[in-house]
């Protein structure tokens, strides 16, 4: 039964991290969520005393995920839907992002999910089912100026999340990507890095970005609430999609862009089909 499932999610202080956790407890499940600040356990452990749990947990330290994964399965005997939720964005040209801003952001948004997964993973497979999801972004498919780095990890997500995909097919545990587009959460205001060295010729692309998100941040047409219910819907039916995107804007960007590469694929496909070795010369 869906009530007995348990979630556990990463990054659920904020943003659609926190308003799965709300619309999964109203279903009448349990969540163990992780939070960065011990100060924030108590109070999403009191949005339903006995089926929330907090634990504090940085992805990026091995350790601690091994000890939450532990601790969750103590508290309610199993996990039953992993969701890496945990992540932020990174704004700056190609050029501008340093190696250390750029090394951080994959420390949380791809090797964070490693970690996460490594740690959980042996659990769910002896339970011979389950669910993983990995929360991507329109930026998965699609890349934006001024978010290469923040979009190349979550291609990166997307790769990773495909090969596991297959990799569990026989285990019971099915695997799904989200692919949020722009939501009224903290994702371009507070939690947003940007790099600290801005180059003019830049203005024009990257630049222009930085001051689009600046300026739709709290205004995006995306509601989490609305995003969560969707995630569960696709949780619970008798055949979950492999990729779920949200939002109209992630629909149209993510089919522009599937569309831009059928079409090169087609009409450059007599030369494509030159690089192998004849039929003839093949033994």
């Amino acid at each position: 039964m869906t009530s007995e499932r348990v979630w556990f999610i990463t990054g659920v202080s904020a943003g659609l991290g926190r308003a799965l956790a709300e619309v999964v407890l109203e279903a009448g499940e349990r969540v163990v969520g992780t939070v960065r600040q011990a100060e924030q356990v108590s109070a999403f452990e009191a949005l339903k005393p006995g089926a929330s749990a907090a634990l504090v947990m940085d992805v990026r330290e091995a350790e601690q995920v091994n000890a939450a994964v532990r601790g969750a399965i103590e508290r309610f005997g199993r996990i039953d839907v992993l969701v890496n939720n945990s992540g932020h964005g990174m704004l700056g040209a190609i050029e501008e992002v340093s190696d250390a801003e750029a090394r951080a952001l994959f420390d949380v948004n791809v090797f964070g999910v490693l970690n996460v997964l490594r740690a959980a993973l042996p659990a769910m497979r002896a339970q011979r089912s389950g669910f993983v999801i990995n929360m991507s972004s329109q930026g998965g498919v699609r890349s934006f100026p001024g978010s290469g780095h923040y979009c190349a990890s979550k291609h990166a997500l997307e790769a990773i999340s495909d090969s596991l995909a297959i990799e569990l097919a026989d285990s019971g545990v099915n695997v799904l990507i989200v692919e949020p587009g722009p939501f009224r959460t903290e994702f371009a205001g507070r939690s947003m890095v940007v790099s600290e060295q801005v180059i003019e010729d830049y203005a024009s692309t990257s630049g222009m970005r930085r001051a689009t998100l600046k300026n739709v941040d709290g205004k995006q047409k995306g509601d989490p609430v609305r995003a969560a219910r969707a995630i569960l819907q696709a949780v619970n039916a008798p055949q979950p999609p492999r990729r779920l995107a949200l939002g109209a804007d992630a629909l149209s960007v993510m089919r522009e862009k599937v569309g831009q590469m059928q079409k090169d694929w087609e009409t450059w496909e007599e030369v494509s089909l030159k690089a192998d070795y004849p039929p003839e010369e093949l033994d």
